[in-house]
């Protein structure tokens, strides 16, 4: 299973190469392979590398949240990384 983590575009180059931000992570990645246009300001979600296609703005802001809350808990270690789907299934059901 993949999961990705909406990442916000905040430049595009000429070769149509993006700068995401990702949970205050910056990398370059393709937008190639996006069927759909997309600019400085969407939400892209990325596989190895590739912008897959552009997430609502709600829906990724949502889904961020959740990523934050699970990443404190595993700080905390309220949850541990090494058990199950880490709260996953309870959340996004």
């Amino acid at each position: 299973m993949c999961l990705s983590i909406p990442s916000k575009i905040v430049e595009i180059d000429e070769a149509n190469n993006a700068l995401v931000d990702t949970m205050g992570v910056k990398r370059k990645v393709s937008l190639d392979l996006v069927g759909e246009p997309v600019g400085v300001g969407d939400y892209v979600l990325i596989h190895v590398g590739f912008a897959m296609g552009k997430i609502d703005e709600k829906e990724a802001l949502a889904s961020l949240a959740i990523f934050q809350e699970i990443a404190a808990q595993m700080e905390s270690g309220e949850i541990d990384e090494r058990e199950g789907d880490l709260g996953l299934a309870d959340r996004l059901s």
